[in-house]
């Protein structure tokens, strides 16, 4: 019978088990959105995941939304995450790097100088969102992208996945969830155009498959994953027919060869996006349904995934492998620090057992 702990073969990823960490904004990079030592700390203490996928980082100065997040796209970017990657793979981890470019849901005080707040449709999305110079403020409406402007943004993506190998990730993966420039451009809520990327659902999910193909062709697809969650309404997503919708994503991505399929479930919908998944996608499936370790094996029993990952445990939890191992209970975390500058509620939540120095 198979286990957590067992190793297993995504792609071209290789893990040392299945318990996968799942990408956590948390708010801490440095100058210029650079990664430093301290978050190098704070991924090389959670190495002993199967995978790490690390927090969600923007391609370009545009698809940045929320403040002191990482970039992808500059060279002290490179060298900050470089210092990551290195600290990973010596504490013998695998770290992936998500892709997230936020679309509408942004502020431009949030955003370097100059840079655009771009979304699939003119159309502002309801909600508000956090700055440091202003507290929180609507999103910003954003500007609809020429077809030749999201051309350009595919080829950010590539860049991306490109810059994230050179800066040592063993992969990459495409936030396609949480109501981001792709998931934008999926929905019928946020897509209103009338050109190749919208009407028809295979239109509305051209982009995401031109993307995922773009940067399969630069790194290879079994370095490439992609992270959905069907149905959700997160930051004002709707979308008229969401099975139909994610039928299509499914069956144009299967045949890409990807390394994976990381799917956040949410169980109160009229569908189950797990059954959706199996149907219609031929590759490895992640999950992610705030699972306990229980929980999890009875998913890895039953065949339904092929990993789980975890998100709020690996918050408070640097050693959650070893815990789960032994059947020890979780620490909970501290929300008031979940995005605050600094070690602290970061990188000084204990191991249940003394680590190296």
């Amino acid at each position: 019978m198979l286990s957590l702990f067992d190793p297993i073969a995504l792609g071209d990823l290789q893990l040392a088990n299945r318990i996968v960490m799942a990408p956590l904004t948390r708010s801490r990079a440095g100058t210029g959105d650079a990664p430093t030592a301290l978050n190098a700390q704070y991924y090389a203490q959670r190495a002993s995941a199967g995978l790490i996928v690390a927090e969600g980082s923007q391609p370009s100065p545009d698809g940045k939304g929320y403040c002191r997040t990482p970039g992808i796209y500059t060279e002290e970017q490179v060298a900050g995450w470089k210092l990551v990657t290195d600290a990973v793979h010596a504490a013998g981890g695998r770290i992936v790097l998500q892709i997230m470019h936020c679309g509408r849901i942004s502020s431009h005080l949030n955003k370097d100088e100059g840079a655009r707040t771009l979304a699939p449709s003119a159309i502002r999305a309801r909600g508000q969102i956090y700055t440091d110079v202003a507290g929180m403020v609507d999103f910003d409406e954003p500007e609809a992208l020429t077809t030749e402007e999201v051309r350009t943004v595919i080829d950010e993506y590539r860049a991306a996945a490109a810059t994230a190998i050179r800066a040592g990730f063993d992969g990459v993966e495409l936030h396609a969830a949480s109501g981001y420039l792709p998931m934008q451009f999926l929905s019928t809520g946020t897509n209103q155009r009338d050109d190749i990327y919208g009407g028809s659902p295979a239109n509305r999910c051209r982009f995401v498959i031109e993307v995922l193909e773009a940067m399969a062709a630069e790194i290879g697809a079994g370095r490439v994953g992609m992270r959905i969650c069907p149905g959700n309404p997160l930051h004002d997503i709707q979308d008229d027919n969401p099975v139909e919708t994610y039928e299509t994503l499914l069956r144009a991505a299967s045949p890409l060869g990807l390394a994976y399929l990381h799917l956040i479930r949410l169980k109160s919908l009229p569908f189950d996006p797990l059954a959706l998944c199996r149907q219609n996608f031929a590759g490895p499936l992640i999950l992610n349904e705030s699972l306990d370790a229980a929980q999890a094996q009875q998913h890895i029993d039953a065949g339904d995934a092929e990993a789980c990952s975890f998100g709020r445990f690996y918050i408070s939890n640097p050693d959650l492998v070893e815990r789960f191992r032994a059947g020890a209970d979780v620490a909970p975390f501290d929300r008031h620090t979940l995005y605050t500058p600094g070690a602290g509620g970061y990188t000084d939540y204990p191991a249940l057992m003394p680590q190296p120095a």
